[in-house]
């Protein structure tokens, strides 16, 4: 069990730093180059086979946590597997891959290739190791070090603006991670254990008489990771840091590095303090009123926003906190749309970021308002985009739809003073501003006007290494809309136990 633990976390890092540390001659030589691409594109696949085997070990009843060594007597650093991190560990895989794929044509003149390439590679070990880690040391440094590896991402143009970016990126998690810490020290006093376990790890005994201090620390903790998956106040960073990185970078940032945050919460809430020590209580309150007020926030921001990447950075602002009001029900049914919307999230942006970089990358037009006939140039890839689109809506068939009825069914079931209505009608609005600040662009795109010169028009599709992903991730937003019951089936799972 140890070797299906270890291997996804250890064989990226170790090639990750194999590339940084190599001459950049070897690694720009034509042989070097092809055998090392064909070595990731193996490695992800074999990444996948591991993954579907650590599924059936779990599903066979092997949950039990995997000490590798101790930080100290108390301080094991450990892994499990556990229905929540197969999901997480699948889609970025799947993610990895897609955006990898991708990237492979859009670096095909980068001078930075390699150290773009050897970040990516152990980030992915990183984020496995974070999805596995068995209790809250062992995720937050594991957390700590996703930070600091995907700085570089984002620093990797190198312009005064990207490394901006970066540092500011940089102030904000280590800013909420600090919060995450301060909590840490009143968990370690007030539980047991720090292990994750299913409804919470709280010691009742010790903690009566001092429940406001544990309810403000669980405040505290939520905002922090809170900062990684872009929730108001503290959601600054996102706009600043995920449109200057590279297309590649941009996608699995906007896709799956703010779905930590997400992780970390749903690891905090469900696993450590337990969702019945904070229904009803003020920290109930105010994480809903902070999640809508994102939602809102994100989308109107979106609308307004002529750049089309900070566009989609805006929308990812909104649609990630779409998953922590599900979260914040504190319900089943909030929770099974929160964790549909984390998978279908993180295929329909990375596939829109995707698409921005191939425009970006084929035309050299950044603004929305310079895309006007881009559907006669690039049909094939608008097409995949207004699918994308419409996806991210929430119109049926399309799984955007299946998790939005799941959140706000949730939030009507629950009947939360304000919020059980609140809620619904700020996810109905948000719907309709994501319409306003996407399908233009299709529209446009396709039927640019009588006034517009058709003869100036050239065909700019992607190559196949860009085109491809697009249409893997495009074929994954439908397929779940039609056909998501083995997923929801799976997710049943997770919430039987929690509750």
């Amino acid at each position: 069990m140890n070797i299906f633990i270890v291997t996804p976390i250890a064989f990226p890092i170790l090639i990750g730093i194999l590339l940084l540390i190599i001459p950049t001659k070897w690694f720009q030589s034509k042989v070097f180059t092809r055998s090392g691409l064909i070595l990731i594109v193996a490695f992800c696949l074999v990444m996948n086979g591991v993954l579907v085997l650590c599924s059936m070990l779990e599903t066979n009843g092997n949950e039990l946590p995997k000490v590798m060594f101790y930080l100290t007597k108390s301080l094991p650093i450990m892994f499990k597997i556990d229905k929540v991190s197969i999901i997480f560990a699948s889609i970025v895989t799947i993610v990895w891959i897609v955006a990898g794929f991708f990237s492979f044509e859009y670096f095909r003149n980068d001078n930075n290739e390699k150290r773009f390439y050897g970040c990516y590679l152990i980030l992915f070990g990183i984020l496995i190791a974070l999805d596995f880690s068995a209790n809250l040391v062992t995720f937050y440094i594991f957390y700590e070090l996703l930070t600091l590896v995907s700085v570089p991402l984002v620093l990797h143009n190198q312009t005064k603006e990207s490394i901006m970016a970066g540092l500011k990126y940089l102030f904000y998690s280590l800013s909420g991670a600090y919060m995450v810490l301060f909590g840490f020290y009143f968990l370690n006093r007030y539980s047991k254990t720090i292990t994750f376990s299913p409804g919470g790890i709280l010691d009742m005994t010790l903690i009566q008489g001092h429940e406001g201090l544990l309810l403000f620390v669980a405040f505290i903790m939520i905002l922090g990771f809170g900062v990684k998956a872009g929730m108001f106040p503290l959601h600054a960073w996102l706009p600043t840091a995920h449109p200057v990185a590279p297309t590649p970078a941009s996608a699995v940032l906007s896709s799956i590095i703010v779905k930590a945050g997400v992780l970390g919460i749903i690891r905090v809430v469900y696993y450590l303090f337990g969702p019945d020590f904070l229904r009803g209580t003020w920290v109930q309150s105010v994480w809903l009123a902070l999640t809508l007020i994102t939602i809102f926030m994100g989308s109107m921001l979106a609308y307004r926003e002529k750049v089309l990447k900070k566009r989609l950075a805006y929308s990812t602002i909104s649609q990630v906190s779409y998953i922590l009001f599900g979260l914040a029900l504190l319900n089943p049914i909030g929770m099974s749309g929160a964790l549909l919307h984390v998978v279908f999230h993180a295929f329909i942006k990375c596939g829109l970021f995707l698409i921005a970089g191939a425009i970006i990358h084929k035309t050299g037009k950044t603004k929305v308002t310079q895309l006007r006939g881009i559907g006669k140039e690039m049909p094939v890839t608008i097409w995949c985009f207004t699918i994308l689109s419409l996806a991210l809506i929430g119109i049926p068939p399309m799984s955007g739809f299946i998790s939005k009825w799941y959140l706000a069914t949730g939030a009507l079931n629950e009947k939360i003073p304000v919020f059980s209505l609140l809620g619904p009608v700020i996810l109905l609005i948000s719907a309709f501003l994501t319409a306003g600040y996407l399908l233009p662009i299709t529209i446009k795109g396709f039927l640019p006007g009588d006034d517009f010169k058709y003869e100036t028009l050239e065909k700019k599709e992607p190559k196949k290494l860009m085109l491809v992903p697009i249409l893997i991730l495009t074929i994954l937003a439908i397929v779940f809309g039609i056909m998501p019951n083995g997923l929801i089936g799976y997710i049943n799972g997770i919430i039987v136990a929690v509750f």
